[in-house]
């Protein structure tokens, strides 16, 4: 089975993996999250769709995150992973669906206004400030979290703990030994490093992670991967990971979702979703061992 064809067929269940049902992208009118889930569910998307003309990118995906959970989230190549991240974060609007945050409908708010009630996401490529400091970089990150400012009855002094936050963090990652120099001047994997400090500056609710590891070297890629595995011991966090890598998901995920097609094919703990032959064949490949 070809994983590739915008016609490729939909697989059976097989085993213990459960293989999401596809919801009628159209519909509307969706029942507004329990109270119990609310106790457990940060971050949750119903229906959620994006066409681009005719081609429907996120077909009508419904799935929910919940507090102190890893999930990874696989398919193929234009499987639609990275444009569904780019739905839950707002960087292009839902042709149809929901994202709540923490029970909240943000569906029509900004990227800034996300972020502001709990959402962060670290890209796939880098998004940093080249000409500023590495430090500079994570403090106006901190700013931008208490909303405060150098303004011109302000002094450096005063932001002194917003500095010490800044270098705490860099000490996490790592790069506490590049906090002055300018950003252009890091290597590519120092630079994936500093994407992650300026998340953990954030302090979100709802961790997102693009291939964290993507362009780093064998030596570099496990500061980040132990980084996230630290944030997995917040209980009342949850973390979303885009990732090819297997060995990756194996270590971090406690549970996969695969995407085919833009649709949600399948949701379950990793053990029962790499085990399945129906993934494997018509998601993952043959050989998941080389994704």
């Amino acid at each position: 089975m070809s994983p590739g064809g915008a016609n490729s067929p939909r697989p059976r269940p097989q085993g213990g993996v459960r293989l999401a049902a596809r919801p009628d992208a159209g519909a509307a009118g969706h029942d507004p999250p329990t109270e119990a889930a609310l106790t457990t569910t940060l971050l949750a998307t119903d229906g959620l769709t994006v066409r681009f003309g005719g081609h429907v990118a996120v077909d009508a995906v419904t799935c929910a995150f919940r507090a102190g959970e890893l999930t990874a989230i696989v398919g193929p190549n234009g499987a639609g992973k990275t444009t569904y991240f780019n739905l839950i974060s707002g960087q292009i609007a839902a042709s149809a669906g929901r994202v709540s945050l923490m029970g909240e409908d943000i569906t029509r708010l900004s990227v800034a206004e996300r972020c502001r009630r709990g959402l962060g996401r670290a890209f796939q490529l880098t998004n940093l400030f080249p000409d500023l400091t590495v430090l500079e970089n994570v403090r106006l990150v901190i700013q931008a979290r208490e909303r405060k400012g150098f303004g011109l009855l302000s002094t450096a002094a005063s932001h002194s703990g917003i500095t010490t936050a800044a270098e705490a963090v860099l000490d996490r990652v790592r790069l506490a030994d590049r906090a002055g120099s300018k950003v252009s001047e890091l290597s590519h994997g120092n630079q994936r490093k500093l994407e992650v400090a300026m998340l953990i500056a954030l302090d979100p609710r709802v961790y997102m992670f693009d291939e964290p590891t993507a362009g780093m070297s064998v030596d570099e890629a496990p500061v980040v991967l132990d980084l996230i595995a630290e944030l997995k011991h917040d209980s009342d966090r949850t973390i979303l990971l885009v990732e090819h890598k297997m060995d990756v998901i194996r270590t971090l995920a406690d549970r996969i979702i695969v995407l085919h097609n833009g649709a949600l094919a399948a949701d379950g703990p990793p053990a029962e979703v790499m085990a399945s032959d129906v993934v494997q064949e018509a998601y993952m490949g043959k050989a998941l061992e080389d994704v």
